[in-house]
């Protein structure tokens, strides 16, 4: 029995359209096998098809001769390179249940894994979640398994567990690192109606620019706040700086806003209300400024305007 290092997809193809599975355009009409003209039925089906058999070679070598095939098309990513170096029965098996677009469970893990099935991308997610990110090594070891279990139940573990954790599917959820999520805080015990309402005010929350974060967010216990991105200042942290920069120049007899002191102009000792000034990064939000009492300062809305992202 040999192994199809390169081609898998189009022998697959030509094998169903020859067993009637679907039909090909001729002169505008749509034919399945079977029904074509005799003549070009006896064509496609005397057609000799062109296969190199490597008889020996080094796993290094192999995986070159796959490149070397690839090369004049698509250009081939990781996991397609590996499923040629540690070709085996694993691979073959891993393949009819991760690369194959029939299954009936392919939509449903696209909600949460990126990636083309036919380019491997949902294998090598599969694979990262069992292996703890050390896919080769996962791959060296289990290359002439006869049985994927351990790969499949865990991949469904995690997928189960996020759809059990998450009410919601939202677009930004696909592409997440859901084994490493798994692997944190499956064992956590949460309140699940509290979490998917954490988790639906926060993604409607215009002041968070990282909504892809919210889940870990969340999963976290709502204690890393770096992860959200904000970039507006709350209420609570303006009034916070507000006071402190005003007690500091109402006792210096200079104005609370730095910029007009800096200024020295008419405004140097003026004390602006509240509603005078606004909020503003020290080190700007887009050149990696965080949005915390530390990088934080109240200017007057003129210098702020002028400010910008300085």
């Amino acid at each position: 029995m040999m192994e199809v290092l390169d081609g898998q997809q189009r022998i697959t193809s030509l094998g169903r359209f020859l067993a009637d599975k679907f039909s090909i355009m001729l002169d505008g009409r749509p034919y399945k096998f079977s029904k074509l003209p005799k003549e070009i039925r006896e064509e496609i089906e005397n057609k000799e098809l062109m296969a190199y058999i490597c008889t020996e070679g080094t796993e290094y070598e192999v995986m070159k001769w796959f490149t070397i095939i690839n090369m004049g098309g698509i250009e081939i990513n990781e996991q397609e390179e590996r499923n040629a170096s540690y070709y085996g029965p694993f691979v073959t098996k891993a393949k009819q249940v991760f690369s194959n677009k029939k299954n009936a469970k392919v939509a449903m893990w696209q909600r949460y894994v990126k990636g083309a099935v036919d380019r491997q991308k949902i294998l090598e997610r599969a694979l990262d979640w069992v292996s703890h990110g050390a896919i080769d090594n996962y791959m060296q070891e289990h290359r002439y398994d006869n049985s994927i279990e351990e790969l499949k139940v865990h991949f469904e573990t995690v997928i189960d567990w996020v759809k059990g954790t998450f009410d919601d599917v939202n677009t930004d959820m696909c592409g997440l690192k859901w084994g490493e999520l798994y692997d944190k805080y499956h064992n956590q015990n949460y309140n699940h109606s509290k979490l998917n309402a954490k988790v639906r005010e926060l993604r409607s929350d215009d002041r968070i620019n990282a909504h892809q974060n919210v889940y870990e967010y969340v999963l976290g216990g709502c204690k890393d706040d770096t992860l959200l991105n904000i970039r507006v200042f709350d209420k609570t942290q303006k009034t916070i700086l507000y006071n402190r920069q005003t007690e500091e120049a109402k006792e210096k007899h200079i104005s609370n806003c730095p910029d007009c002191v800096l200024e020295g102009k008419v405004n140097k000792e003026k004390i602006w209300n509240f509603k005078e000034m606004e909020a503003d990064h020290i080190k700007a939000w887009c050149k990696g400024g965080p949005t915390d009492l530390e990088n934080g300062q109240m200017l007057c809305i003129r210098h702020n305007k002028l400010k910008g992202n300085r």
